[in-house]
């Protein structure tokens, strides 16, 4: 069964372990991560995958914080994947040993990570190939090469139906004397599809992806890591027991658990515990008409790629948000109080990646107190001309 695309409702929150003392200094729109959860939801993701970080490659588009990417440095996390050269360069910068940069590259795209991996040379860098001719950009490079597998989202990749070309590109790896270090498979388009059934269908592209693994196995090409499962299909790749009994090492990607927010909690399973860590703190600026207030959050702070809603309002869903403009946010009110002009709200993002991404800077809480004004260091992107 797939579900239809509103919002998709959060587990009862407490709004008070959300409180923050002298809020009223606080500017708004402001994006306020707690610590406490963080920590929460690190740990229990690595708990899931049997207290080993090594079966973790975080996908770091959603941490975005030099901060909050030191803390799987912390835990023992040494993989991690992104999608842009600023992510990478950050990661480089703190020292991450073995980082994916999971995005197509060619161009003066590719020659930067290139520079970027003769620069940091204690960082392990690898980039993703779909063909042949993608491989010739990376010859003579340290960067190490994975292939990329189109597990039907149709974005990216070489069709899991296709195991010859995959045989063909890894051999144009090894070839020009690259290192072939495996295979990338980012099921995403599973979101919407409830748990029993997504993991079905997981489960059958992953019998896909390992008909992959033993016919270049055969062809005597090693893979020494396979990835799977953001987010959605985390639970699925769980689940999937052959991936424990391959000589190759599997880990998994999911990045949106590290802060949460309505899509991922609710495609998740409830009895899991995560809980939202980064939360939109806006102020309501107007009362345009009964039964409407309006906020300061419009789609420049909560990202509405996602659709509309765009968000849930903490502690009150009787409030419902309408469609954004750029700065303001209408809500509909459907029980009385409706908040005063000056009341402060909390958002839950529906889509807490590119919201992170709207914000220079982060409140860092702490036991309901700020702790710290941190910057999100690597949103954006890095200025558009190479030297």
């Amino acid at each position: 069964m797939i579900r239809p695309k509103t919002l998709l409702s959060l587990p009862t929150l407490d709004l008070e372990s959300y409180e923050i003392e002298r809020i009223e200094q606080v500017l708004t729109p402001a994006l306020a991560i707690y610590e406490d959860i963080v920590d929460s939801n690190i740990d229990f993701t690595l708990k899931l995958l049997g207290g080993d970080p090594a079966r973790w490659r975080p996908h770091v588009k959603t941490a975005k914080l030099e901060y909050v990417l030191r803390k799987y440095l912390d835990r023992g996390l040494t993989k991690f994947k992104c999608s842009t050269s600023l992510e990478l360069a950050t990661l480089c910068r703190i020292g991450a040993p073995d980082v994916l940069i999971a995005y197509p590259l060619v161009g003066a795209n590719a020659r930067r990570v290139r520079d970027l991996a003769n620069q940091f040379t204690g960082t392990r860098v690898s980039a993703l190939v779909e063909t042949p001719a993608q491989v010739e950009a990376w010859a003579a490079s340290p960067v190490s090469l994975f292939v990329d597998i189109n597990p039907g989202m149709d974005r990216t990749g070489i069709r899991q139906d296709y195991p010859a070309e995959v045989v063909s590109v890894a051999r144009r790896i090894l070839d020009v004397g690259c290192e072939f270090r495996g295979l990338h498979y980012y099921d995403g388009q599973l979101g919407n599809l409830d748990l029993e059934e997504r993991e079905l269908v997981a489960h059958r592209g992953y019998d896909s992806l390992m008909h992959i693994v033993e016919t270049l196995e055969r062809e005597r090409i090693t893979v020494a890591e396979v990835i799977t499962a953001g987010t959605p299909a985390f639970p699925c790749t769980l689940t999937y027991s052959r991936f424990a009994e391959m000589s190759s090492a599997h880990t998994a990607s999911p990045g949106t658990v590290v802060y949460g927010d309505c899509t991922s909690i609710a495609q998740l399973p409830a009895d899991w515990g995560y809980r939202p860590a980064a939360v939109v703190v806006s102020t309501v600026v107007s009362h345009p008409a009964p039964g409407r207030i309006t906020c300061d959050a419009g789609h420049k702070t909560v990202s509405a790629d996602a659709g509309s809603p765009t968000c849930a309002v903490l502690g009150r869903p009787d409030l419902v948000p309408a469609k954004p403009s750029e700065e303001h946010l209408p809500i509909d009110v459907k029980d009385d109080p409706r908040p005063d002009i000056g009341e402060m709200l909390f958002l839950i993002p529906r889509h807490v990646c590119p919201t992170v991404n709207n914000f220079d800077q982060a409140l860092l809480i702490r036991d309901g107190r700020i702790i710290a004004v941190e910057a999100v260091t690597a949103r954006g992107r890095e200025a558009p001309l190479l030297d």
